[in-house]
């Protein structure tokens, strides 16, 4: 089942071609952040479960803001994934990979983006049914010298690089036919959103969807 959903999910990338990846300080602006990002043409959010409120932040993003698709990243353990999920995630994205982690996922009833940076992490997911994989973190493992080699080798296996990547870099990336699209945060710069300046992040992710056009041509 994981193996369908992983190439579910892989389309639904490709379709965004750019993903924020995000971290809210509270359920409210998580809110905001996602109307902005939603405004700009953004509609597939990541946001990191690295602070208390970020599983409240996905629940409230799927009451408030239906048209956004919210997924919890920064999933390192199975009961972490579990809660997301329960919060209301859409899917589920970690840095990288344990046994625990990918045999649990296989009970999941949402998507999950399983990390590999280099190719024997990469064959042991497909071997798993997995695809579809995150490439993290992206600048400092090679960045896109790195996917290029990997593509020839690892033919059918496509990537969404995430990590030190900002907007002048991820054309690049998504010029690469085994990377479905590119995660980052510099759509959401931190004096922005604690400023509350949301046609800032509304610009940004406006910038950010014309990539989707670059990146396909």
């Amino acid at each position: 089942m994981q193996a369908e959903l992983n190439r579910t999910l892989a389309d639904m990338l490709y379709r965004a071609a750019v993903v924020p990846v995000v971290t809210v300080a509270s359920p409210e602006q998580g809110v905001a952040m996602a109307r902005a990002m939603v405004a700009g043409g953004l509609d597939l959010i990541e946001v990191t479960l690295r602070t208390p409120a970020a599983l409240h932040a996905i629940a409230q993003i799927r009451r408030e803001v239906p048209q956004a698709r919210v997924g919890a990243g920064t999933v390192l353990a199975p009961d972490v994934g579990e809660a997301a999920i329960a919060a209301g995630a859409q899917f589920i994205v970690s840095p990288g990979m344990t046994p625990r982690l990918v045999e649990a996922a296989h009970r999941w009833p949402v998507p999950f983006l399983p990390g590999a940076v280099t190719a024997s992490e990469a064959m042991a997911l497909a071997d798993l049914g997995y695809r579809c994989l995150k490439f993290f973190p992206a600048e400092t493992s090679g960045g896109v010298a790195a996917l290029k080699a990997l593509a020839a080798p690892l033919a059918g296996i496509s990537f969404c690089p995430t990590g030190g990547i900002g907007f002048e870099a991820a054309h690049r990336y998504l010029a690469l036919a085994n990377v479905v699209a590119v995660g980052g945060s510099w759509i959401t710069p931190q004096s922005a959103v604690e400023a509350g300046e949301w046609e800032t992040v509304t610009a940004l992710s406006e910038q950010a969807a014309g990539l989707r056009r670059r990146g396909a041509a």
